[in-house]
C-alpha cells in the first residue's frame, strides 16, 4: 500500500449518488455567491481596513486591496476549475485526493479542519465582542464575567449552539438565514460608503502614498518575528511602495473564505456551472466593496488619526454621528453571524468527505434521513467550537487560521497542474487560463505570504500536523477504503446487518 494512492475522480463522483450518503441538492449560483460573500466579508471590513491604512499604507491601502484580490483571484481560478471538475464535498481535500495522493489529501483535510474549526471559534468571539457593544449602545448590559473577555464567553457559546442546530436542520434553511443576514451586512456596508462620501475631505488623501518609514505603533502585531524576517534578515517597513505590499499581505486574509464555497459542491443543483460563478462572483463583489470602504475611511479621517480597533464606527462618532456608529455595530453583528455559519457548514462537509473515505471513523458521515445533512459530525463540531469559543482565549492563534488556508491554496494550485497532466480527458466546465503559469504564480504568492507569518505560528502548525500524522498512520492509512477495497454499497450493507 502507498501513501500516494489516489482516489479516481469517477469514484469520488459515484460516491455522491449512494442513497445513504447522498446530500440534498438545493443550492443555486445565487445561493453560492451569497454564501461566499457571507464568509468573506466579516470583521475585516469593519476593523482590518482602518488598521492597515493607519499602520502600513495610508490612503494607498486601496491599492493593497486590489493587489491582494489579484493574488487571491489566481487561487480562486484554481478552486473554480477543481470544483467544476470534481463536484464533491470536501473542497481542497477531495481535489488533492484525486490528484496529489492520499497523504497530501490527509494533510490538506487536516489543515482545513484547523482553519475552519479555529476560524469559527475566533469569529464567534469577535461576534460576542461586537454584540456586547451593540447591546450596550441600545441600553442593555451584559455581565462581564460571562461576556467577551470574561471567564466564560456565554454569548459566543449561544451563537454557536443556535447556528449548529440550524445547520443540522438543513443547508437550504441555513442559507435562507444567511441570505437575510448578508443582506443586512451589505446594507450597512453600502450605507457606510454612501453616507461616508458626504464626509470625505480630499485633503486627507494627500499624500496618497506616504513616505517610507519604520513600522509605526500598532503595526508590531503584524510583524511578530515572521519566519522570512528571521531567516533572510528582512526588515519590515511601513508606507511607501513597501507599505502597499505589506498592506496587501495583511488584507489578503480579509478575502479568505471563498474556498469554503467549494465544500458545498454536492449540494449544488448544477455544480459544474454554479460553483465557478459562486467562487469568482463573491470575490469580485467583495473586492469592489473593500476598495470603496478603504477610500471612504481614509477620506473621512486622516490615516494618522484612524482608530485601529473600530475604524468605521469611530470615524462616524468623531464626526458627530454616534447613531451611525450603532448601525455599523449592528452590521458587524450580522456580518460575523454569517461567517460563523458558513465556517460551521464548511468544517462539517470536510469531515464528512474524510469520514466517507474512512480516513476518519465512518460513523461520522451518517446523513439524517429527514434533513439530509451530516448530522452527527455537525453536532460534534458545534460542541467543539462552542467549548473553544466559550472557554479559550484565542489571541495569536488567529494566525493558525491563515497558515491552514495558505497551505490549502498552495496544494490546490499544484493539484490543477498535476490533474491536467494525469487526466487530460476529464471534462472541465471551467479552465484556468495560462496553465501552468497562473497556478505556479498562485502557489508562489501563497508560499511568500505564509513565510510572513510568525515563527510561533509555524511551531504550532508543526505540532498540529504531527498530531494529524499520528491519527493517519494509526487509523486512516489502514482503514481507508482505498486500502480495504470496501465500496460504499458494502459499507451500507454491513451497517444494515448490524442494525
Amino acid at each position: 500500500m502507498s501513501v500516494m494512492r489516489t482516489k479516481s475522480v469517477e469514484q469520488s463522483i459515484a460516491d455522491t449518488d449512494e442513497p445513504d450518503f447522498k446530500l440534498k441538492k438545493s443550492l443555486t449560483a445565487l445561493d453560492l455567491t451569497v454564501f461566499g460573500v457571507g464568509v468573506i466579508i466579516g470583521a475585516g471590513i469593519f476593523t482590518l481596513t482602518g488598521r492597515a491604512a493607519s499602520t502600513l499604507a495610508g490612503p494607498s491601502i486601496v491599492l493593497s486591496f486590489f493587489i491582494s484580490a489579484l493574488a487571491c483571484g489566481f487561487a480562486a481560478l484554481c478552486y473554480a476549475e477543481f470544483a467544476s471538475t470534481v463536484p464533491v464535498s470536501g473542497s481542497a481535500y477531495t481535489f488533492s485526493y484525486a490528484s496529489l495522493g492520499e497523504i497530501l489529501a490527509w494533510i490538506i483535510g487536516w489543515d482545513l479542519l484547523l482553519e475552519l474549526l479555529l476560524g469559527a471559534s475566533v469569529v464567534a468571539q469577535g461576534w460576542s465582542a461586537y454584540a456586547a457593544v451593540f447591546l450596550s449602545n441600545i441600553g442593555l448590559s451584559w455581565p462581564e464575567a460571562i461576556g467577551p473577555g470574561g471567564t466564560i464567553d456565554v454569548l459566543a457559546m449561544i451563537l454557536v449552539a443556535v447556528l449548529a442546530i440550524l445547520t443540522t436542520i438543513g443547508i437550504k434553511e441555513s442559507l435562507r438565514v444567511n441570505m437575510v443576514l448578508v443582506g443586512v451586512k451589505l446594507f450597512v456596508v453600502l450605507f457606510v460608503i454612501i453616507a461616508g462620501i458626504g464626509f470625505v475631505n480630499t485633503a486627507n488623501y494627500s499624500p496618497f502614498v506616504p513616505p517610507t518609514g519604520p513600522p509605526v505603533a500598532g503595526a508590531d502585531e503584524w510583524y511578530v518575528q515572521p519566519l522570512i524576517q528571521a531567516v533572510l534578515g528582512w526588515e519590515p517597513s511601513a508606507f511607501g511602495v513597501g507599505g502597499i505590499f505589506a498592506g496587501a499581505a495583511l488584507v489578503f486574509f480579509a478575502y479568505i473564505g471563498f474556498d469554503v464555497v467549494a465544500t458545498t459542491a454536492e449540494e449544488a443543483k448544477n455544480p459544474q456551472r454554479d460553483l465557478p460563478i459562486g467562487i469568482i462572483a463573491s470575490l469580485v463583489i467583495c473586492t469592489l466593496l473593500y476598495a470603496a470602504v478603504s477610500l471612504v475611511i481614509t477620506g473621512m479621517v486622516k490615516y494618522t488619526d484612524i482608530d485601529t480597533s473600530a475604524a468605521l464606527a469611530t470615524a462616524f462618532t468623531k464626526l458627530g454621528h454616534p447613531g451611525y456608529a450603532t448601525l455599523v455595530s449592528a452590521g458587524a453583528v450580522a456580518g460575523l453571524t454569517t461567517v460563523v455559519l458558513t465556517l460551521l457548514i464548511g468544517s462539517s462537509r470536510v469531515v464528512f468527505a474524510m469520514s466517507r473515505d474512512h480516513l476518519l471513523p465512518p460513523g461520522l458521515s451518517k446523513v439524517h434521513p429527514r434533513f439530509q445533512t451530516p448530522w452527527v459530525i455537525t453536532i460534534i463540531i458545534g460542541v467543539i467550537v462552542m467549548l473553544v469559543a466559550g472557554l479559550t482565549p484565542i489571541g495569536k492563534l488567529e494566525e493558525m487560521v491563515n497558515i491552514g488556508t495558505l497551505t490549502a491554496f498552495i496544494l490546490v494550485s499544484i493539484g490543477v497542474i498535476v490533474l491536467r497532466r494525469t487526466r487530460p480527458d476529464l471534462p472541465r466546465a471551467f479552465k484556468v487560463p495560462l496553465v501552468p503559469v497562473l497556478p505556479i504564480i498562485s502557489a508562489a504568492i501563497c508560499l511568500w505570504l505564509s513565510l510572513n507569518l510568525s515563527i510561533e505560528t509555524w511551531f504550532r502548525f508543526v505540532i498540529w500536523m504531527a498530531l494529524g500524522f499520528i491519527i493517519y498512520f494509526a487509523y486512516g492509512y489502514r482503514k481507508a477504503r482505498l486500502a480495504t477495497g470496501e465500496t460504499l454499497q458494502q459499507m451500507t450493507h454491513h451497517h444494515k446487518l448490524e442494525e
